[in-house]
């Protein structure tokens, strides 16, 4: 292990923005079919990462769909996100803020119990096994309606002590953030916080949206939002954390080469950028592979890594003391070199 990776491997770091039906590799989802009965149109694990060749969101999100068909009990669910519990812990992650998307399950008929029983419990067997804190975002898939929105807000009623926020996710070209100001104001309303995905695909006219008409905690990607130099200034003024995923832009087509990736730049202008891994399984790489392969693209120190590290716990949702223990952590990590 290089200097560097093993900086980068053994700093204590949060993620901020991971889908865990993205993290369904495809020796699991062969498992799982197999386990379930599911027919999936692949013949073996090899044909499916070769069809992992996207040219944009929609290419993914069409596989992506296909393969949450083999999650069907409680132990599915459980036993994707301890997949990915382990690989987390094992590139340093100390906590992890995970989105999961209710719709695409509970629309093919699994309860919606069945999906948070199954993640819960792998979350407490990860703080248990690992010692890692973990929160769960609800996210809507923002190319159904609003009202389909506010059907899963009310699925999710008797669980809201156990999710910290709700998200927006999916195809976000053509579904900008003002379709969902209702429910956002309602999640808010019922104590939960706020991310959305905006400035991925879509334009910064989507991240002001999200700014102003969702009035979120957290922007999800936000790598448009450099197109206009007013909106950068104001999320560097506000402190907004950007939950940037780099293999995952390089993947999508967002950027053409890492080597154009803009993290430095985002932190040269004083944005609270994170690095995350999106959806590992479909792009290639987990938290640490993000930080690596940017690091090496775009020439990171190990002051801007630590910074990346550092703002992935100030832009978390633990509590202060919580904060500053791993920011304590973080220092003295960096301390020993």
């Amino acid at each position: 292990m290089t200097d560097l990776n093993s900086f980068i491997v053994r700093l204590p770091k949060a993620e901020l923005h991971l889908h865990i039906e993205g993290s369904l590799e495809p020796e699991l989802m062969f498992a799982l079919a197999a386990r379930n009965g599911v027919p999936i149109p692949y013949a073996s694990v090899d044909e499916v990462r070769s069809a992992y060749a996207f040219s944009n969101l929609q290419d993914f999100l069409d596989i992506y769909y296909a393969g949450a068909s083999v999650l069907v009990t409680e132990a599915d669910f459980h036993d994707l996100a301890m997949a990915y519990f382990d690989r987390a812990a094992a590139d340093g992650v100390v906590h992890a803020e995970i989105m999961f998307d209710p719709q695409t399950h509970t629309d093919r008929g699994i309860a919606f119990d069945t999906v948070i029983r199954g993640l819960l419990s792998a979350m407490a067997e990860a703080e248990a096994t690992h010692g890692m804190t973990s929160a769960l975002i609800m996210s809507f898939l923002r190319h159904l309606s609003e009202d389909a929105a506010f059907e899963t807000l009310a699925m999710a009623e008797p669980w809201l002590d156990r999710i910290a926020a709700v998200g927006l996710d999916s195809s976000e070209v053509g579904h900008p953030p003002s379709k969902f100001a209702q429910v956002f104001a309602a999640a808010r309303a019922k104590g939960l916080k706020l991310v959305a995905h905006a400035g991925e695909e879509g334009p910064p006219e989507y991240v002001y949206q999200a700014l102003d008409l969702l009035n979120v905690d957290r922007i999800d990607h936000g790598n448009r939002a450099l197109e206009d130099a007013a909106l950068v200034e104001r999320l560097a003024r506000e402190g907004m954390t950007l939950t940037v995923c780099p293999l995952s832009n390089l993947k999508l087509c967002v950027v053409g080469d890492l080597a154009d990736h803009p993290i430095d730049r985002m932190l040269a202008a004083g944005l609270k950028a994170t690095v995350n891994s999106d959806d590992p399984a479909y792009f290639g790489g987990y938290v640490a592979d993000n930080y690596r392969a940017v690091a090496a693209a775009r020439g990171l120190s190990r002051e801007d890594i630590a910074t990346l590290a550092r703002n992935s716990f100030t832009g978390s949702f633990l509590p202060p003391d919580a904060v500053a223990g791993h920011l304590a952590a973080i220092e003295g990590h960096v301390g020993m070199g």
